[in-house]
């Protein structure tokens, strides 16, 4: 039956096609795609004062990463036009009296306008820019203090030495990527299970298959046992992308990425099956599939929202959701070095998932044509 079922894959184009191509598709789309770090925002500036001072702000901003100085303009309203216009996602206004001010108390303000159209945008530009602001300030004090002949240890007492851990640089892909694993593994087994026992009605070999000397527990395996091979493999391929290809640290071990991977595909491809077995055409199977698993993993999981950050209700709500716990494993293999003994809550939520799942899915063929 296994074998059968591998010289179906292998002579449906469609099938290979999800096989092959769908994982790296998919992971090279969410890779580059689905970015939450912003790099070479456009600024225009309106600089009233034109001062060395001014332009050494405008030089710190020049020089990060984060931002393009394309243009400075000569009115308030000029930029005002160029945000509306969405010529550039941050103006930057600097004072006429910017550099008196910093010579009399050593503290003045600039005004930063922010187009809020993308939140996460305007969110990351706002932060970049107070971080811009901050080390320029930082520079302007020591001189001021300097000046004045003040000590700043006097003056500041206090200061927070900042470590982030597991995503030391804050990328987002080392965080979008392990989630992006999960996605293709969910899209990829609901769409190739959901068509092993329609694909059988459908070409009119499901009385052959009703004929054959195994039983129903027996065609199950046997249909599911290659697509568990094929769903192991491309997590592999998935995995080495990412470490190769976007350089995601992978600091776990292969035995809980594994052993995660493989519940998490017994539980989708057991999904796939039972829908499968009661829609008896290809195209609605598939299409149930993708409802079950892929939006909730899409969108319960944790893979694209934050889980803590969402209402109370739908927190509750994501506990339910089978791919949340794989979510999290992969992105603590990933990140954070976990290995077996670190996943013991994944691991006991997917296992008791699979066992479910798989109850219910030995019940679901019959070896009958009603």
């Amino acid at each position: 039956m296994s074998r059968k079922e591998f010289t179906q894959v292998r002579r449906d184009p469609y099938s290979l096609i999800v096989v092959l191509f769908l994982p790296l598709v998919q992971i090279l789309l969410l890779g580059y795609g689905a970015r939450l770090d912003a790099n070479h925002i456009p600024v225009y500036v309106l600089d009233q004062e034109g001062s060395q001072d001014s332009q050494a702000l405008l030089k710190a901003f020049q020089a990060s990463p984060y931002f393009d100085v394309i243009k400075a303009v000569d009115n308030y309203h000029a930029l005002v036009r160029a945000i509306d216009a969405d010529q550039c996602k941050l103006g930057i206004v600097i004072p006429w009296n910017f550099s008196e001010r910093l010579d009399d108390a050593g503290r003045t303000s600039v005004q930063a306008i922010v187009d809020g159209t993308d939140d996460n945008s305007a969110q990351l530009a706002e932060g970049y820019a107070q971080a811009v602001v901050a080390t320029y300030a930082s520079n302007v004090q020591l001189d001021w203090f300097a000046r004045y002949g003040l000590s700043q240890q006097a003056t500041t007492p206090l200061s927070v030495d900042y470590r982030t851990w597991f995503n030391e640089d804050l990328e987002s892909k080392n965080f979008i990527i392990p989630g992006t694993v999960a996605l293709v593994m969910a899209l990829m087994g609901a769409l190739l299970s959901s068509l092993t026992i329609a694909r059988e009605w459908e070409r009119g070999t499901m009385e052959q298959l009703i004929a054959t000397p195994v039983t129903a527990l027996e065609i199950m395996v046997g249909k599911l046992v290659p697509y568990l091979g094929i769903g192991l493999a491309d997590a592999t391929l998935c995995a080495v992308f990412a470490v190769g290809w976007f350089g995601v640290p992978f600091r776990g071990g292969l035995g809980a990425f594994f052993l995660a991977t493989t519940l998490f595909l017994i539980v989708i491809l057991g999904i796939g099956y039972m829908i499968s077995v009661a829609t008896k055409s290809q195209l609605g199977a598939s299409q149930y599939a993708l409802l079950v698993t892929l939006l909730p993993t899409s969108m319960l999981s944790g893979f694209a929202f934050p889980i803590d950050q969402m209402p109370a209700p739908i927190r509750a709500i994501t506990y339910l959701v089978y791919s949340r716990y794989y979510v999290s494993a992969l992105k603590r293999i990933f990140l954070s070095s976990a290995g077996i003994g670190d996943l013991v809550p994944e691991v006991v939520a997917m296992t008791i998932y699979a066992l479910v799942i798989g109850f219910f899915a030995t019940r679901a063929f019959h070896k009958s044509l009603q």
